[in-house]
Parts: C-alpha cells; structure tokens; sequence
C-alpha cells in the first residue's frame, strides 16, 4: 500500500478507493450525520440504549425518513433502508464498496461510525468498520475482523498528547481511528500505520479518505517490523493487548499470539529505538499480575529497559473469571456450545502460571537521552480531567523536576500550579484544623494531606520568590527552626512536584 490512496489486492489489482468517498463524505456531513448530530437524533433514552447494544429504542426514534434518520439506521443501526431515502447518493455508496443494493432496498455492508475530530476543511472524520456482531444465535465473528470505534480507541485519543509533531506512526491502525484524530491536530505531518491484518489496512484506508486524510503511507506486518531503520515524533498503539491462553489468535484485531503480555513488553522495550530526541510513544496495555510478584515491579521493569521517562498508570484490575467473560462477550460467545469449554481453558491458563489478575491502562513515554530517566507507575482508579492528553507532558514534566529538587540551594522558584483548592478538616470552632489537604480541581484530580509548611507554602508560592526567604518566613512565624523547616520540605517537596502540586516557575 502507498501513499496514492489506491490500494493493491493479494491478486495484485489496484482498486482505487477516491473517486466516490468524497462526494460520499459530502453528503455524509451535510446530512448532519456528526456524532453531535446523531446524539440530539437519539435522544438520552434510546442513545443510552444503543450504547448497550439494544437498537429498538433507536430504531423508534429514526424511522421518519430524513436522510440523517437513513443514515443512521444504513450505517449505525445496520439495519436496511429504502433506496429511495438516499437516492442522492446510492450510486457512490454502493462504488465505495459501503453498501449493496438489492431491488428498492439498501443494506450496509460496512460501518460507518462518525468521530469527534474535524479535519481542516471543518468536515468531522469518520471510521470505517466491519459490521458490529451483536449477541445472538447466528453471532459470529470472523478471524480477520475489523473493530470500529469503542471504549480503548477513546482511551486512546483522550491520552495521546496535544503536542504538535512532525511525524507520527500508530502501530496496529485497526480501522484507522487514531490517525484521524492525530491528523486533525496535525494536518502537516507524515503519516505512517501499521496492521498485521490487510484488511484492516483496507478499511483504514476508506475511513482516511472519507475523513479528508491524504498522503498516509500503510504498511503490512507486525509490531515494528515494517518500520525499522525510520524514526518518529510519536508512536502511538492501541495494539492486540488481550492475554489469551498459549498460541491462541483467533481475532486478529485483540490477540497477537505472543505469550502472555509480551507484545506490550516488547513494544515498550523497542519502540523508543524508532524515537526522535523528545518524541513520545503512548499505547494503551494489558498487563498480567502474577503471583509474588507485585505488578508495579514487573510493568516498571518494561519501563527501565525502555531508558525513556515513563508514566505508568493502572486504570482496572480484572480477576482471571472476569477477564475471560469480559473477551468472550467480546467475541459474542457466551451462550454457545463452546463457551464452557474456552472459558476452562483461559482460566487453566491463567492458574498454569500463577497469574491472579490482568490490569489495564496508560503507558507513556518520553525519550529524553537522560542517565536515569523518570520513571512513575502508579494506580488510579477514580474519573480524571479529559482528554489526558491535553496535560501529559506537563505530568511528564513534574517527574522529571522532582528528581532533580532540592532544597540544599534554596534559590529554586517553585510556583503552586493551578486549579488547586485546601480543605481544612477539623471540629466546628476549634482554632486549629486537623487535617489539611490540598485538592487538584483538574488534571489528575489528587488530594494530599499535608503539614503547615507545605499548606503556607501553597499560599505564597506564585513563583516570583526563591524558597529560601519563603521557608525562613514559615519558621519565623511557626516557631520552628529553618534548618528543619528547609529538611522537612526537601522531603515532601519532591512528592508534591511530581504529583502536580507545585511546579518550577
């Protein structure tokens, strides 16, 4: 595949996918079918329903006929419309390979899904999948499917940073999803994406070119394979992550056929090599909890090997008879003659290597050619500020400044950072609180409980004094002597920089 938009078939043909999908993305957009414009359409009720994979409440509320209502019902609901409802366009939708046409009938063949990411022209971006196999007793869901857009896709686009970059690679593109919200942010740069699955490259394809993409290069293979020797500003993967018993890849789309977590691991351990000074990778991971080891040793061991800065953030934990449920509702098996079976076999898996658990989460990092890079792994489980991507560099930024503080020589400016708010609990009248904690309103949204230094150097730290003078000040009029006010607040300092408190002014 090149950069041309054309894209070459095992049988070597060139099926040229441009010609209809931009009178398509036309009609597409002026029909209103936005993800805004399907919202207000729905409704909470039936939205909230279609959400859980129950359309009737939504095809109740679509069935008058309105081009964004056949719109709705032909590529979201997948569900057949009359000809006659998109007759403006029926002709290129069926030449885009989008639908079949059958009599006064017009069933979808592909899902369309629209996203939340305008492109330049002001037209919003859009992914092309496979149909989505919903429950039932003729569900089946093919080897080579191609997902659209779900839960880890948003996870993923609400991480990846806000940082203009020149060049970017998303490794395992799927349907594309990533590369249209990177593109709408930034609309100059090289474009490379990867998948194992040619079919997945074909629909990425589509959904590029239904977005307004152009001059993406997609390449056929495995983890970074297809890209060694080049390097990038940002590799970004939303990749096979799903821990399935030894050798089994029956989905291309979630299992790589590695053991246990080792595509996550590897791909940490080798794609900082692929990085420019300062460029980023950031995927989203599964990753395995395994008996007498805690988890943080084992994910903060891929991070060292990685020699890049590195945040590592817990978001669930789900045990072995919960993970398996989880991937066979996934793939629509529970119910089947086979369900009992397969779900044995995961958890004989999971016992054979004393694995209790499999976390998910962020991984980030940074390549900074530093001696000994940051490196964070942390758990947190409770709703933080979106997108996370608007702030991760700056959390990358915090660790990397508490390594190097200190308070040897006071004459460090810190400044306390914003959206910080201090609670005072304690008994109704009583002069002094017994608890002191400070608040984040945003970002990661932590709370520390602090002492009264750290609580006085909160309200006077806006970054035009050295702390030298603060401290001696908060000694003066705490009575303290400054040697242990400034030991105190080397020690505690450190903490509250990296986790978002105070930051270098």
């Amino acid at each position: 595949m090149g950069s041309g938009g054309a894209w070459r078939g095992e049988d070597g043909r060139v099926a040229d996918l441009r010609d209809p999908l931009p009178r398509v993305r036309a009609a597409l957009n002026e029909a209103g079918y936005t993800v805004a414009g399907v919202r207000e359409l729905l409704g909470p009720v039936a939205g909230g329903a279609l959400a859980r994979d129950e359309i009737v409440p939504a095809l109740r509320a679509t069935g008058g006929g309105s081009p964004i209502e056949a719109l709705t019902r032909l590529f979201w609901l997948q569900v057949p419309v009359d000809a006659g409802a998109v007759k403006e366009i029926v002709d290129d939708l069926v030449g885009a390979g989008l639908v079949e046409a059958s009599g006064e009938e017009v069933r979808p063949l592909l899902h369309v899904e629209p996203l939340e990411a305008v492109v330049g022209d002001g037209h919003v971006g859009y992914a092309v999948s496979d149909l989505k196999v919903r429950p039932g007793p003729d569900a089946a869901v093919p080897d080579d499917h191609v997902v659209g857009v779900g839960g880890a896709s948003g996870s993923l686009a609400r991480l990846v940073t806000h940082s203009p970059v020149d060049n970017f690679l998303d490794v395992g593109t799927g349907c594309g999803v990533q590369v249209v919200h990177l593109a709408t942010r930034n609309p100059s740069a090289r474009i490379t994406a990867t998948d194992v699955n040619p079919r997945a490259l074909r629909l990425a394809q589509m959904s590029l070119a239904l977005s307004g993409v152009r001059g993406a290069e997609l390449l056929e293979g495995s983890l970074l394979e297809p890209v060694q020797g080049r390097t990038f500003d940002l590799i970004v993967s939303n990749p096979p992550f799903v821990v399935a018993p030894s050798g089994d890849r029956r989905f291309t789309y979630r299992e790589s056929g590695l053991p246990g977590d080792d595509f996550c691991r590897r791909l940490v351990s080798e794609a900082p090599a692929l990085l420019n000074e300062g460029g980023r990778c950031q995927l989203l991971a599964n990753w395995l909890h395994v008996e007498g080891v805690p988890w943080e040793e084992r994910v903060g061991a891929w991070a060292e090997a990685s020699g890049c800065e590195a945040w590592i953030v817990q978001r669930d934990v789900q045990d072995p008879a919960e993970y398996a449920e989880l991937w066979l509702r996934d793939s629509c098996e529970m119910g089947t003659p086979e369900y009992r079976a397969r779900y044995g076999a995961w958890l004989d898996h999971f016992e054979r290597h004393g694995v209790t658990g499999v976390g998910f989460g962020w991984i980030t990092l940074r390549r900074s050619g530093a001696e000994r890079p940051a490196v964070r792994v942390e758990e947190i489980r409770h709703a933080v500020e979106e997108p996370v991507g608007a702030y991760a560099e700056r959390v990358l930024d915090g660790l990397v400044a508490a390594e190097g503080f200190s308070t040897a020589c006071g004459q460090g400016v810190l400044r306390v950072a914003s959206g910080i708010v201090q609670e005072q609990i304690g008994e109704p009248g009583a002069e002094d609180p017994e608890r002191i904690v400070l608040r984040q309103t945003g970002r990661l949204r932590r709370a520390a409980g602090v002492g009264t230094v750290e609580a006085a150097l909160a309200g006077v730290c806006d970054g035009t004094l050295p702390l030298d003078p603060l401290l001696d000040a908060i000694a003066q009029l705490t009575g303290q002597d400054p040697a242990d006010v400034r030991a105190h607040a080397g020690i505690v300092l450190p903490e509250l920089i990296a986790d978002g408190f105070f930051e270098p002014a």
